[in-house]
Formats: C-alpha cells, structure tokens, sequence
C-alpha cells in the first residue's frame, strides 16, 4: 500500500517507519528542511530503542523516503496520516493549528480518493473540523458536486510509549479505529492486518469515541500514578512504607502493578499535555472535569517533593551547595525532557543558590539546548563525574545503569553520604548498614 505521514516528530517517524517495516511505501513529509535532509542522510532525530535500525534498514530498502514536497506526499498515498504535533496553548488546551494546516495541504493537492487519518492526540471534534477544512479547500477549487474528489477522515489515536514505542506499534494491544466510512475502515484493516495477525486487535467505533478513547486512557493512566503519589505522602506521614503498600494492593488483579510506582511526578509529552487538553475541553461543554483538575494538581504538587526533602535536610540552608543528579529525561530510554520533574528540581535549586551537577544517558543535549550555558550547571559525561565535589545525589530518572551502583565509592566522593532518591530505586536497610542519610518517596522517616 502507498502510504504517507505528515509530520516526522515522535509520532509520525514511529509510524512511518513501522508501516514500511510491513512492506508498504511510505512518503514522510515534514516543511523543516534540515530534519528532512538529516533523515535521508540516516540521522534520527529523536533517540527511541530500535528506531534508528528501522529507519534506516527501510529507507536504504527504498520503501521509507522524507520529502519537504507536500504535494508529492498528497499525491503518493491514497491514505493520509496528519502526525504533527499539539502543543498546548497557554489556556491548556491543544493547538490544532498544525493538523489544520496539514487538511488545508491536503485539500489543495488531492484529486483523487483519501483515507485522512488523524495520529495525532486531538480533542474530540478535530475529526469535523478536518473534515470541513478540506472541503472547504476543495469546494475554491470548484470540487463539488459531480466533480467532487471523495474522502473520509478517520480518527487512529496512537497508544505508543516512549522507551518502547517500536514494539508498541509492531505488537499492539489494541488498535482503535473511528469512522463510520466502511470503505475507510477495509482500507485501515489491510493496513494494519499485519499488525494483528495473532487475533483481531482492530475496534472500530465512531469518531468522536475514538477521539475520546486516546485521552481517556492518558488521564486514567495518569489518575493511576498521581492516586499513588497521593498515598506515598499520607504513608510518608504515618510512618509507613509506600513499597509494601504497592505490593499489597498490586497483586489485586482488578488494581494491577502497572502505573502505580510512586515518585517525583510524572512529565513527558503525552501526560501533562492531555490531562490539560482535556480540562479544557470538558469546559468547554460546560462541566467541571474535578477528579482530571485534581491529577494535575498533585502532580504538580509531587514535583516540589525532592525540593523540599533536599531544603529540609539542609534546614533550608542550600546557597554554595552543590548535587549530583542521576537523571534528566522524564522517564528512562528516551531523550525526551518535555515536562521533565528534573527542570522544576533544577530550577528550585538555582533559585536557593545550590549548584547542579548532572548526568543522564541520552538527554544531554536537550538540557543544554533547554538550559544554556550557566555557571551553576555542569553537565557530565558520566554518573560518577557528578558525585566529584557534590554534597549529596539525587535519583530523579530510574536509568537501569543507576540500580547497582558503587555505594563504597559514592559514600566517599560525597561530602556527606545522603541520597534523595526520588525513583525509589534503592534499598533504605542497605543504604541505612552503609551509613547513608537515605530519603525515599513514601517511604517514612529516612533511614539514619
């Protein structure tokens, strides 16, 4: 099948890339001319496990090409996929300029049948307003009536975690499908057939519910983790242990061990952007969304907790001292520092008058891009580097290579030996048998 995305972020390189791994020809189309000419020279721009090898593996086979010509990419593929990003105004609803955009492109260029597909995560109604975008652009071509260039617009929410977003889309859970064109929809079923060869893992259902299915999952996903952040601080108070607690309930079936690890606040791309998004648009139909207001509000919240343990044991004196920190990115295997609880610890520090020393194996680039040159900031090339001058760590990313480390060495390079683990990454009796000032996340009194 002909096949082209717009748009080659996150989102749109992922389903680019994996379609063509299923044999397709796929035309990527994005209007920055330097990502596309770093494309086709094999550069990704985006660190994602196993993408590059896709990528590459495809576009020297000729099935995956990157163009900046949005006509060829109209005319190459009777299916459409709008990719593009959302980012959040500053009301915190989404921005639906660029997929609008995307419509309009695709309106001027198409003359013959399209399957318009949005990937990206949209309010409920994007689907309408696309759909009236491209027929408006269609009808100052005089394309109406008989003369009519036919299309449908399908709503194909992507459920992709970054760190594992290959293997998402190859092996999905579900893939959910909005339209009531059954032409649309046959056309969607051959596409992702190979997808779902083991069982039938396509559900259709209208557009708007599909629309709603995508942030409805992020929100409860959400609602998962800032519930248990919640509890980690009442455990905290009570002088119980948030990681028995999670074992106990975990084992519940109904309640599962997925998303419910306590921590610094969850951040990313995906998360605080649809949890906002869908605030908004709850508004905007006249109801107050408390619970999804109140998710947001304690991640916000949970992202002051190292901070003030840091500040506390410090007896609020921080200025001229200096932390080592063991992450930056919003979560491992990604480079990705969107919402990151790293930049709100950093940034408090900064303003207390500390110091930061900081390592993380991907995101480098992006916290300098992000922060700039500073002189309270070091960016080192290792984790051990950090702890060189440092009067204490602090775990902010749960990056394997974090897990086993050297405490012999790390008691040693520290001016004192305290850890502020905010991943709960480490053991608080081996910490403590190791004379460690150990801070947890929910996990009552540090370890003395």
């Amino acid at each position: 099948m002909k096949i082209t995305v717009h748009g080659t972020g996150y989102v749109g390189l992922v389903t680019g890339a994996c379609i063509a791994q299923a044999g397709n020809q796929v035309v990527c189309v994005d209007v920055d001319r330097a990502k596309v000419a770093a494309l086709n020279a094999g550069e990704i721009p985006i660190f994602e496990p196993g993408l590059a090898d896709v990528v590459r593996r495809n576009h020297a086979a000729g099935r995956l090409n990157f163009t900046t010509d949005v006509a060829e990419g109209v005319r190459h593929g009777e299916i459409q996929f709008i990719a593009v990003g959302t980012p959040k105004n500053e009301d915190g609803s989404a921005d639906l300029r660029h997929v609008l955009t995307v419509a309009e492109t695709i309106g001027t260029h198409m003359t013959d049948y399209k399957v318009v597909v949005d990937k990206s995560t949209v309010p409920v109604g994007t689907a309408d307003r696309v759909r009236e975008a491209i027929a408006a652009v269609l009808a100052t071509r005089q394309l109406t009536g008989q003369s009519a260039v036919a299309f449908d617009v399908v709503s194909n929410p992507e459920f992709l975690k970054e760190g594992a977003a290959v293997a998402d889309f190859m092996k999905p859970d579900r893939i959910i499908i909005g339209t009531d064109s059954q032409r649309a929809a046959e056309l969607l079923r051959q596409l992702y057939e190979p997808f779902s060869r083991s069982h039938d893992k396509l559900i259709v259902m209208d557009v708007r519910s599909a629309e709603l299915t995508k942030y409805a999952a992020n929100v409860m996903l959400a609602t998962k983790i800032s519930l248990m952040n919640e509890l980690s601080n009442i455990a905290e108070r009570y002088g119980a242990d948030i990681e028995q607690v999670r074992m106990g309930i975990g084992s519940d079936p109904r309640i599962g061990y997925s998303f419910i690890y306590p921590g610094c606040g969850y951040g990313g791309s995906c998360f605080p952007k649809d949890v906002h998004a869908l605030i908004c648009s709850a508004e905007e139909i006249g109801y107050d969304a408390e619970l999804v207001r109140a998710v947001d509000n304690v991640n916000n919240r949970q992202k002051q907790v190292l901070f003030q343990k840091i500040s506390a044991h410090f007896g609020g004196k921080l200025k001229g001292r200096t932390f080592a920190l063991w992450g930056l990115a919003f979560k491992p295997n990604t480079d990705d520092m969107r919402e990151a609880p790293s930049l709100v610890l950093m940034e408090a520090l900064w303003a207390a008058g500390a110091r930061v020393r900081a390592y993380d194996p991907q995101s480098m680039g992006e916290t300098a891009r992000l922060c700039g040159a500073r002189p309270d900031l070091k960016l080192c090339e290792s984790a051990d580097e950090t702890l060189n001058g440092a009067d204490a760590l602090v775990i902010v990313t749960e990056w394997q290579e974090f897990r086993s480390p050297d405490f012999e060495r790390i008691r040693r390079a520290l001016t004192a030996p305290v850890i502020f683990d905010g991943r709960n990454i480490y053991d608080p009796r081996l910490l403590a048998k190791q004379g460690f000032a150990h801070y947890a996340i929910g996990r009552g009194k540090p370890s003395l």
